[in-house]
């Protein structure tokens, strides 16, 4: 498979919200054995690295994802960890603590935790995407709070006649 390859669209935020509350409203247990998502990180795995970046925008190979990994957590991951991590017919899998470890190395490539996320109902954005979530829950209480207080104020001024 070529670098080159067109990844496949990704939802929009509306979208994955929307279905995530689709999912929500149908069940609100999880079947049991339904949150075995191995193969899926598996695969998301596979393809973040298939799309690792350097800062320069340049492909990573399997190796120098490994190695930036094994500088970020001063433990040794090898090339063959990565493949052992990816492969559907290996039993051997990552470790929560490594993962965000894995995000940086591939160059913030996003499947793997967005696999995760998605089954547990979260959402998670970068840093300026985040702030900027957190910035318009900071409107809607003050103009949740400056409609509350305009009401008060037309009573008030009801009941002063």
């Amino acid at each position: 498979m070529t670098k080159a390859k067109k990844e496949t669209s990704q939802l929009t935020i509306y979208e994955w919200i929307k279905k995530q509350a689709e999912a929500a409203c149908s069940s609100m247990h999880p079947a049991p054995g339904s949150l075995d998502i191995n193969k899926e990180i598996k695969a998301a795995m596979s393809q973040d690295i298939r799309h690792a970046m350097d800062e320069h925008g340049k492909y990573l190979s399997c190796n120098e994802v490994a190695a930036r990994m094994s500088d970020l957590l001063g433990e040794q991951i090898t090339e063959d960890t990565l493949y052992n991590w990816t492969a559907p017919s290996h039993s051997h899998k990552i470790n929560a603590y490594q993962i965000p470890a894995f995000i940086i190395a591939t160059g913030g490539q996003r499947r793997t935790v967005e696999a995760i996320s998605k089954h547990s109902g979260l959402f998670l954005l970068p840093s300026p995407e985040a702030l900027r979530a957190e910035i318009q829950q900071f409107r809607e209480t003050e103009n949740r709070a400056k409609n509350e207080r305009r009401k008060r104020e037309i009573y008030l001024k009801e009941i002063e006649g």
